[in-house]
């Protein structure tokens, strides 16, 4: 006699990873990537050289980062989407990962330079930054991949 019985957590778990797998897997296999599509107007944001300082932060969690970083601002303000695009939710996983992969690139300065990748993000995900705080992480991840021709996640940082 067969009995059916309920999928353990574990097995659960594994399931979801291998359908990641396969579900990621193709698009991965190919040996060309995809080009960013990036346009003379953004390439001209890369290539500004006035000073452009941020201060990312939400006092009531007592959070704050500062970026540094020629062009930024301009990116920002003249090519990122709107705040309301996304919703806070979304720029939190994006985050999430982000945060995740550059503070792994942080600890290994021998394959990832460390001119990029200077200092840790110190991001809980258990924390409520607020909406303007996940924004402009968020934001500033993607104008950092596309400038410096990075990829932080499994995922182009289109725009």
């Amino acid at each position: 006699m067969l009995k059916s019985r309920k999928p353990t957590i574990r097995q659960s778990f594994f399931l979801g990873i291998a359908a990641v797998f396969f579900l990621v897997l193709p698009n991965s296999c190919n040996s060309t990537e995809k080009a960013l599509n990036i346009s003379e107007d953004e390439k001209a944001v890369f290539n500004e050289k006035s000073s452009d300082t941020l201060t990312i932060k939400n006092d009531s969690v007592e959070y704050e980062i500062t970026i540094i970083e020629l062009g930024f601002v301009t990116w920002l303000k003249s090519v990122a989407k709107p705040p309301g695009y996304y919703t806070q939710s979304y720029l939190e996983n994006r985050n999430q990962i982000y945060v995740t992969t550059w503070n792994q690139r942080v600890l290994e300065p021998a394959r990832f330079d460390p001119n990029l990748y200077e200092l840790q993000i110190n991001y809980n995900p258990q924390i409520d930054y607020g909406y303007d705080v996940n924004y402009q992480l968020y934001n500033y991840f993607i104008f950092f991949q596309r400038k410096y021709n990075q990829r932080l996640g499994p995922f182009a940082p289109n725009i």
